[in-house]
């Protein structure tokens, strides 16, 4: 689970104008990793995962002479930081879109090279605070959890209508979760009795399904559960998959990028895209490596860098969060 903004002060009443203040994860460790790639005036910076703007608004502030262009599927986010970046209107593309559109997105706005990307992965503090998005598993809500509410499947209706197997293997898979067998039965036999539509009755049913041990480690244990389910409806990992190489192509020589991920298969997937881009290609035995077969990324972190311990007090959403950067450092080789 991720926390792009701090949670709200006492007093704001919880709004997600009041959380607009806050400060986003590791913001000032991302501001300086792409730093080097916006100096120049029309330096172009791609915000893949906008949310409430705090990233964005950062970013415009501390590089006056940026162009940004920001993405986000959720309608209500883009409204929200729409009011926040009123002042940089001039500078700023806001796009209703997923991040693996960014491709289509640069090539309809006429820039088919930029000199940054920042991704800040999952779901934001306001789908999270929300009660009506089903995102959380610590208050009653109904199970939707998409992050575009315009399209798509919700939660209720993947746990009503997946048959078990599948059910299984998103739990394995996408939440890691070691008693999906277990949950999945219970699931079954209750959905058969009355479809899910509220997340709290999940919860209930996820308590009473695992065994004492089960329960003692690891925190909620809906957690798992709720996770795997936010990934499916949304198509999370497929869509990351798709869209941090086509970050990195559409990254300038020089340009940079940095990814914010709070899970390890998120986490697996980033450095598994930065870590082919960095490596020597060429076969074996060669006494000289041809340019084609050169790296085309240098890595800017050594493994993820963690988030400090004054941040994890000061936000514990920033507990789990982990950063990777790469520079491009040549362009692909004409074969």
């Amino acid at each position: 689970m991720k926390g792009r903004e701090a949670l709200p002060d006492e007093g704001d009443g919880g709004r997600p104008e009041g959380r607009s203040r806050h400060v986003p994860v590791m913001l000032q460790r991302c501001l300086d990793m792409l730093a080097p790639a916006l100096t120049e005036p029309g330096a172009v910076v791609v915000d893949c995962t906008l949310g409430l703007g705090g990233h964005s608004e950062a970013l415009l502030t501390r590089f006056p002479g940026v162009r940004l262009v920001a993405l986000d599927r959720d309608k209500e986010a883009l409204r929200l930081s729409g009011e926040r970046l009123a002042p940089y209107a001039g500078r700023a593309d806001l796009v209703h879109a997923v991040y693996d559109e960014l491709p289509d997105v640069l090539d309809r706005l006429g820039t088919p090279r930029v000199q940054g990307v920042l991704f800040d992965l999952g779901v934001s503090s306001m789908q999270l605070d929300e009660a009506d998005r089903g995102f959380a598993y610590a208050q009653d809500a109904p199970l939707d959890m998409r992050m575009d509410q315009t399209t798509g499947m919700s939660a209720a209706e993947v746990l009503n209508t997946y048959p078990p197997g599948e059910l299984v293997r998103i739990l394995r898979a996408y939440g890691e979760e070691k008693q999906a067998k277990r949950i999945v039965s219970a699931v079954v036999r209750e959905r058969e009795k009355e479809p899910f539509t509220n997340s709290a009755r999940l919860v209930e049913l996820i308590r009473d399904a695992l065994p004492q041990a089960a329960k003692r480690t690891g925190g909620n244990p809906a957690k798992r559960t709720f996770q795997a389910l936010r990934i499916e409806v949304n198509g999370e990992l497929s869509v990351l998959e798709r869209a941090v190489p086509a970050a990195v192509d559409a990254l300038a020589v020089g340009g940079r990028i940095a990814v914010l991920s709070y899970h390890s298969l998120e986490d697996r997937l980033v450095k598994q895209v930065f870590a082919a881009g960095a490596a020597n290609t060429a076969p074996p035995g060669l006494p000289v490596v041809p340019e084609r077969y050169q790296p085309r990324l240098k890595l800017l972190t050594r493994g993820a860098e963690l988030p400090t311990e004054e941040e994890v007090a000061e936000n514990r959403r920033a507990a789990p969060a982990r950063l990777r950067g790469a520079e491009r450092i040549r362009e692909e080789s004409a074969e």
